[in-house]
């Protein structure tokens, strides 16, 4: 896979609470399971919330993009690999690769963190400490391409629903956990597109927190055939928690 001591790898067999009505595992949930690696992986490393929690730091996924070659089926035993990708500037990368026990892609995943102080919730530059994890790294050339470009946003939505941010649905960091962004971004999709389609491509940029009682909205538009834009924001303030961009077969 990539040349690196921090490669972590998990099995996993698909449950049935992760599946759709048509006995496939959802987006979110393999977006579940991806964060789940990626927490086993810096448990396992020593850069894990609770290591950094003295530093008042903490990691925060601030955009992934996501490639569905197809979504395994209930009881399907699968396997995730996850690493530390390098840092570009203040932020840090991280690959994901899901696959068949006999090897077939799956999935694949290139996303981008970043440190935030938990103190004043503003960016934090990584300490020399985390920088020293560069040399553990995997060669570029074994990565997953990095994440470019500006994603288009939503201009005037198709569809709509309304949130508020419950107990239960908050994380460690005491914020909206990131994983509901892209379920509550694809709840407003067309039924018809969600039973009869695949998403095959997730791109998500995470701008803002969500906040325990923030009243939200879930915004699509169609901008062309199986292509939408997503928008979750805050009607509050107009504050933009979240943009994506997501392509279906």
């Amino acid at each position: 896979m990539v040349d690196t001591d921090l490669l972590y790898t998990q099995n996993y067999l698909v449950r049935a609470y992760e599946i759709d009505a048509q006995q496939r595992m959802t987006v979110p949930a393999l977006s579940r399971l991806m964060q789940e690696a990626a927490l086993q992986n810096v448990i396992q490393i020593g850069m894990s919330y609770w290591d950094l929690e003295p530093h008042h730091i903490s990691w925060v996924l601030t955009r992934q993009q996501m490639e569905v070659k197809r979504l395994p089926d209930l009881n399907e035993p699968i396997r995730i690999h996850t690493y530390p990708a390098g840092f570009l500037r203040a932020f840090a990368l991280r690959d994901f690769w899901v696959e068949t026990q006999e090897g077939e892609p799956i999935a694949q995943s290139a996303s981008t963190w970043l440190l935030m102080d938990t103190r004043t919730r503003r960016m934090a530059n990584p300490p020399d400490f985390v920088l020293a994890f560069n040399e553990r790294m995997p060669p570029r050339e074994q990565c997953l391409p990095r994440i470019s470009g500006q994603l288009k946003k939503l201009e005037a939505p198709d569809f709509q629903e309304d949130y508020t941010v419950h107990w239960h649905d908050l994380d460690f960091n005491q914020h909206l956990n990131n994983t509901l962004y892209i379920q509550w971004m694809l709840d407003p999709v067309p039924a018809a597109v969600l039973a009869e389609r695949q998403l095959t491509f997730l791109d998500i940029e995470y701008r803002a927190e969500g906040q325990l009682a923030d009243a939200l909205q879930s915004e699509v538009q169609e901008i062309e055939a199986g292509v939408y834009c997503h928008r979750i924001f805050r009607p509050a303030d107009g504050k933009v928690l979240a943009n994506a961009y997501t392509r279906w077969q």
